[in-house]
């Protein structure tokens, strides 16, 4: 790793091991599980900024969709002129298509910090202490296993798959009627992907990947009344 990203990680290390040493006493053996879950929470909870523009993008986007086809229609042979044309439709209604994904790269950070954390055996020079965390007999460093009789990897897959669900159903409410089959598709199956990702990275980033999840279906739940 380049020697300038040490820097936060050690950072991020010494933060998080002195949240678990203050929970220790009241949270036991979950002293981990529960900081993980703690600073998720504060990175959305900072994050909410974001994604109050981000809604707000989304929904400018889709009272422009009838100008943005009318404009694809009208210029369809002119590329140049057609991304001219979107982007002073842009500028004049002070929107930006691309706002709805600030919180998802504003959080690539975060999730980065939390699979270094537990996929080293050494950090800042010493033993990391994080990794001998566990959630119900499952190591939070640990990676998912193919077959395992650990309840902890079954419980975080299927929760994911529970948000996946609630994500799914909110997604679709968001789409234009009119929307292409491809658009549904990929809106029904693209939640699901957290199983995925899941699959590939220590059970604290799963872990970390859990909670922000659900807090994004209730963030937009709410955001929608």
């Amino acid at each position: 790793m380049p020697s300038f990203l040490e820097a936060p990680v050690a950072g991020a290390y010494h933060l998080l091991t002195s949240l678990v040493t203050a929970l220790q006493p009241v949270a036991g053996a979950y002293a981990a599980v529960i900081a993980i879950v703690l600073c998720t929470l504060v990175v959305r909870l900072s994050l909410l900024p974001l994604s109050v523009r981000a809604h707000r993008g989304l929904r400018a986007r889709a009272e422009l969709m009838p100008q943005l086809k009318e404009l694809t229609e009208r210029h369809r042979g002119n590329p140049e002129r057609l991304q001219r044309e979107v982007a002073k439709l842009q500028t004049e209604s002070g929107t930006s298509l691309f706002a709805g994904f600030l919180p998802t790269l504003a959080q690539l950070p975060f999730f980065w910090l939390m699979y270094t954390l537990f996929s080293r055996t050494m950090v800042a020079g010493e033993s990391n202490q994080l990794i001998s965390g566990s959630l119900l007999g499952a190591p939070l460093g640990v990676h998912w296993p193919i077959v395992t009789a650990t309840p902890a990897y079954l419980v975080i897959a299927v929760l994911l798959a529970v948000v996946a669900w609630f994500s799914v159903r909110l997604q679709l409410r968001q789409l234009d009627p009119a929307a292409p089959t491809v658009s549904r598709r990929l809106a029904q199956l693209l939640p699901f992907g957290t199983l995925l990702t899941a699959a590939f990275v220590p059970l604290a980033a799963g872990l970390y990947v859990l909670t922000t999840t659900a807090w994004t279906v209730a963030e937009r739940t709410i955001l929608q009344r």
